[in-house]
């Protein structure tokens, strides 16, 4: 059972040290709202991972065809694409607030925050690629019981959410040394990145390809 954790361990190490618009919504959601936002914006794409997760287990052989099927890749990679490429212009575009740790948001807020990491990670075409590889080839390819499958993604989950809060509580440490200016200039940044991410995610689509 400590083998089957520890594998799970590295998938998950694999999957978090790939940088794409998860990082981007994580570190500066972080460096501009804050340790708390930061969070938030995680949970939403842990909780997309769970349902992926949910949906691959439970109906595998659908959720296998619908990801091979070239009108649901078109549609999956245009929405995504524009939903990736609004994300960033609205980032770009709109003025960082100096808000201190801790300062208030509402509920409203931290829903936003939530949706933010709930769609940048479902919208990525990886998300369904990755997780449907894992439980196709070795939760279901190698035949493991409940009690394996459990402990396997939970250890994949567990490593993602970890360093998921690093990545948040280091932009943090970041965000208290910088001035409210760069703040800006580091959300413009992030908002061109994903800018980038979802042109490059409608090219893919146009030319059927997915990685």
């Amino acid at each position: 059972m400590l083998a089957i954790f520890l594998e799970g361990v590295v998938f998950g190490l694999i999957l978090t040290i790939m940088l794409g618009p998860i990082f981007i919504a994580l570190t500066q959601t972080g460096i501009d709202k804050g340790a708390r936002a930061g969070i938030t914006v995680g949970v939403g794409v842990w909780s997309s991972d769970l349902l992926v997760i949910l949906f691959s287990y439970l109906f595998i052989s659908q959720v296998d065809a619908l990801v091979k099927d070239e009108v649901f890749k078109y549609w999956m990679g245009l929405v995504g694409g524009f939903i990736l490429i609004t994300f960033g212009i609205v980032i770009f575009l709109k003025k960082t607030k100096s808000i201190k740790e801790g300062g208030s948001f509402t509920a409203k807020n931290y829903f936003g925050f939530w949706m933010k990491g709930f769609l940048v990670n479902t919208v990525n075409p990886f998300t369904f690629i990755f997780w449907l590889g894992v439980i196709s080839t070795k939760v279901i390819g190698i035949n493991m019981n409940d009690t394996q499958a459990f402990v396997f993604i939970s250890a994949i989950m567990l490593t993602i959410i970890i360093t998921d809060t690093i990545k948040v509580l280091g932009a943090k440490a970041i965000r208290g040394r910088l001035e409210s200016d760069h703040i800006q200039r580091i959300s413009r940044v992030a908002g061109a990145a994903l800018v980038v991410f979802g042109i490059v995610l409608l090219y893919q689509t146009g030319n059927k390809s997915f990685m």
